[in-house]
């Protein structure tokens, strides 16, 4: 289980480490894919598989489906993890996400996120100041 926040820098190779908390469940190769809200999505293999193979049975009628199956898979990368840990971040993947020098790593369970530092300060206050009524819709669905 990946959970938690964690401040990291990029390297000037364009590399940031992973929380060695999460490195075994990573593995040796992740998958980086563009996120929500402008932050990136890593994949351990397996997770990533799983959700691949979700995207690939969507009906492809639907130009929505359509559409969001192309751009979320074709902007995805392989990447290793080095023997220290780092990921390389591909310079198309670091744009979108506009990540700078500082970035936080967040845990959501059987993925990490990848948020420029500044960005993720912003999207958490915004979010904290609506924290009852994101529990209030949770508990309608009986998760919380």
């Amino acid at each position: 289980m990946m959970i938690g926040e964690y401040r990291h820098n990029i390297d000037a190779k364009k590399r940031i480490a992973v929380p060695a908390k999460f490195r075994k469940e990573i593995g040796e190769k992740a998958v980086i894919a563009k996120g929500q809200e402008k932050c990136l999505f890593v994949y351990p293999v397996g997770e990533w598989e799983k959700v691949a193979e979700k995207l690939s049975q969507l009906p492809t009628g639907s130009a929505d489906n359509r559409n969001f199956v192309r751009i979320f898979l074709s902007g995805a990368v392989d990447v290793d993890i080095d023997a220290l840990g780092r990921i390389l971040v591909p310079d198309y993947l670091k744009e979108f996400a506009g990540l700078k020098e500082k970035v936080v790593i967040t845990g959501l369970y059987k993925k990490l996120e990848i948020w420029d530092e500044g960005h993720w300060n912003d999207y958490k206050a915004r979010m904290e100041s609506q924290t009852d009524s994101l529990a209030e819709k949770l508990g309608e669905l009986g998760v919380y």
